[in-house]
């Protein structure tokens, strides 16, 4: 299988701006871009496909460029239905910095930052040297900007096409950059500036789209009930990473595999078999989550987040250290425990039962739990001698009401 026919078996291909690009990508050798704002200190697992896109078509031996906008992420690239807050630019600063350690660390690619070379132009030369360039009925046309036409759209907003144009132009002839790839949102973007180059130097220049990942319903695939999944560890731990993908769904998780891993067609294709022959296995989603946090956190990572799941399913809380407890509980409900206290006191102080009698029911019939072990006696005292490595307990209601304390100094 060719590089551009596995890109198109992957679910990588959305569109191409010219029959020629795919004998291009199948025979190496072009430089290439990816781009990306700053908006955030973190990529996060919907910029992932796009980086493994670029680092598959390096191993096809191509160039890979990925610029971090120092410049654009100054303006904000169009939503569909709402402008951009815009950022300060000591936020943008810290955060192309983060990425840029982020992106080097990943994959190893080369980065470069339009701020560069946009913020010596003046308004007279933009005006001259590129705005010329587009037709207002041109920009209308574009879908992000015509989205935009009914709530309106600024001006500094509808500029943003002609930036990233000038980007294109500007690694065009000073990196010899004839490709930019990026989400299928982007053609408008991308084919302005394969127009700016032919309008401005007679040259032509390629682009191609890929699909944006979804759930199942359309929604943006990378949003768990916490919030965003981030690849950076601190953000969003391996355990939550985890968790997050051995969780997708049956009908998303081969494409996922296909999009997200470096797995070959027919491991795949046996993958996508036991979907059938062995659901309850769910053994795409495992490899799923195998592959992904191994490539970004490391194997060790992957071993601790996948013995942390199967400590909390199993009820083996006292098998694991604080630290893998409160990546566990990141999100349950948590108080602070200054001294040692009866089980009482502390189920009614902290929200957990909502009176002493009802406190003294759950311990009576078995219902209390603290790091898995059962509490039946109404005068058994908390102290730091019970918690793990003397810091922290998970104390359970039921079957499914967690909490976390955390013993102060």
């Amino acid at each position: 299988m060719k590089l551009f026919e596995e890109l198109k078996w992957r679910g990588l291909v959305d569109n191409i701006t010219s029959p020629e690009l795919e004998d291009k990508i199948n025979n190496g050798g072009l430089t290439f871009y990816i781009g990306t704002d700053p908006t955030g200190d973190s990529l996060h697992i919907g910029h992932f496909s796009s980086l493994l896109v670029a680092k598959r078509l390096k191993e096809g031996g191509h160039n890979p460029l990925i610029l971090v906008g120092g410049a654009t992420g100054l303006i904000g690239d169009p939503k569909p239905s709402t402008e951009r807050p815009m950022i300060s630019k000591e936020t943008l600063d810290y955060n192309y910095q983060m990425l840029s350690k982020q992106i080097k660390e990943l994959f190893g690619f080369e980065l470069v930052n339009n701020y560069d070379w946009s913020k010596d132009i003046n308004f007279i030369d933009y005006l001259r040297d590129y705005g010329k360039y587009f037709s207002i009925n041109y920009m209308l046309n574009k879908e992000t900007v015509k989205s935009r036409l009914d709530v309106g759209i600024t001006y500094t907003e509808f500029s943003y096409m002609i930036m990233q144009a000038l980007d294109f132009l500007y690694l065009f002839e000073n990196k010899n950059c004839s490709l930019q790839i990026g989400g299928q949102d982007q053609w408008g973007n991308i084919t302005s500036g394969i127009e700016l180059i032919r309008k401005k130097i007679g040259q032509e220049a390629f682009g191609m789209t890929m699909p944006l990942i979804t759930k199942a319903d359309g929604s943006k695939f990378g949003k768990s009930e916490s919030g965003t999944v981030w690849l950076d560890k601190e953000k969003t731990t391996p355990y939550e990473l985890y968790q997050f993908l051995v969780n997708s769904e049956d009908a998303k998780v081969v494409e996922y595999l296909k999009k997200l891993t470096f797995l070959n067609p027919s491991e795949i294709d046996e993958l996508e078999k036991s979907l059938v022959e062995d659901a309850h296995l769910r053994l795409p989603h495992k490899a799923l989550a195998k592959e992904v946090i191994t490539f970004l956190h490391g194997s060790e990572e992957y071993e601790k987040a996948v013995k942390i799941s199967e400590s909390l399913f199993n009820g083996q809380i006292r098998d694991l250290s604080a630290k893998d407890i409160i990546s566990g509980f990141k999100d349950v409900p948590s108080f602070e425990i200054d001294a040692e206290i009866n089980i009482v006191e502390l189920l009614v102080n902290n929200d957990i039962c909502s009176s002493k009698r009802e406190a003294r029911e759950f311990i009576g019939t078995g219902s209390i739990t603290i790091n898995d072990e059962k509490i039946t006696d109404e005068d058994f005292l908390v102290t730091k001698e019970i918690a793990v490595e003397e810091k922290v307990i998970v104390v359970r209601r039921g079957k499914k009401k967690y909490f976390i304390g955390y013993f102060g100094n």
